[in-house]
């Protein structure tokens, strides 16, 4: 299916990251079903910046399986088709703090459990709400967001780099249970971008370090990150599933 035929879920769309890939996949022509659970504001922006024909700004909670079914459904009516695609972007609240970080010997299981029910769960909710339609069409693609920390963890947030692992674990499970019903699931996995709200205290220093380090000489911009993320849901991505794209400028090699 081309990107133009495409009914795309973007969670967590309506901030940084999440703005970009939905930006890119309206680019391509694509309907755009911009989710959101705080930002309202900025998720209606973008929605009418693609026009009602083309973008829907829904709020949901990603991690409540009722509110998922609500916009899934809210969806198809809005288009007149079910959705195809899924990006599954939105994130748990976190601080990206290395130096007020939980320590290994500080941290506790609730931590990890909500960055578990945030990143995990929130995907598991939006995959299995998304994959009725998919397997009645034989058609469905599936893009998880992860992170390069858990192969390289500079800085050791213990309990979100655990969750992203465990949300690649979970892609190439469901590749495998999916597969067989035209349904592809893969991740795109980055470190840190110039500039989204999870990085935007970051010092130039630290910007400037990061770029020395990378065979490109640059840090990656949340655009450039969506390129990859449409390659996923592209045609030319048809025969690619269970992979995990590092999308860092060659930071860290997989």
């Amino acid at each position: 299916m081309q990107l133009a035929e495409q009914i795309v879920l973007v969670t967590g769309a309506g901030r940084g990251l999440g703005i970009a890939i939905a930006r890119a996949f309206a680019a391509q022509g694509a309907c755009v079903v911009v989710n959101y659970r705080r930002s309202r504001a900025p998720a209606e922006m973008i929605a009418r910046e693609f026009g009602r024909q083309k973008g829907l700004a829904v709020a949901a909670d990603v991690t409540r399986p009722e509110q998922v079914r609500a916009m899934f459904d809210l969806a198809a009516r809005h288009f007149g088709a079910p959705i195809t695609t899924v990006v599954n972007n939105a994130l748990p609240d976190y601080s990206f703090n290395g130096e007020a970080r939980a320590k290994a010997l500080d941290i506790r299981w609730e931590a990890f459990a909500a960055q578990f029910q945030g990143s995990v769960g929130g995907a598991l909710n939006t995959i299995q709400a998304a994959a009725p339609a998919m397997r009645r069409g034989h058609y469905g693609r599936v893009i998880n967001i992860g992170s390069n920390l858990f192969q390289n963890p500079v800085v050791a947030y213990h309990d979100y780099i655990a969750a992203k692992a465990a949300l690649l674990a979970l892609t190439r499970t469901l590749a495998a249970d999916l597969g067989p019903d035209g349904i592809t699931v893969n991740m795109v996995s980055g470190g840190l971008l110039r500039t989204t709200d999870a990085s935007k205290a970051t010092p130039a220093a630290v910007f400037d370090m990061i770029a020395a380090s990378t065979p490109l000489r640059q840090v990656t911009t949340p655009e450039e990150f969506a390129d990859a993320v449409l390659f996923f849901a592209s045609p030319w991505a048809r025969a690619v599933t269970g992979q995990n794209l590092v999308v860092d400028g060659g930071l860290v090699k997989d």
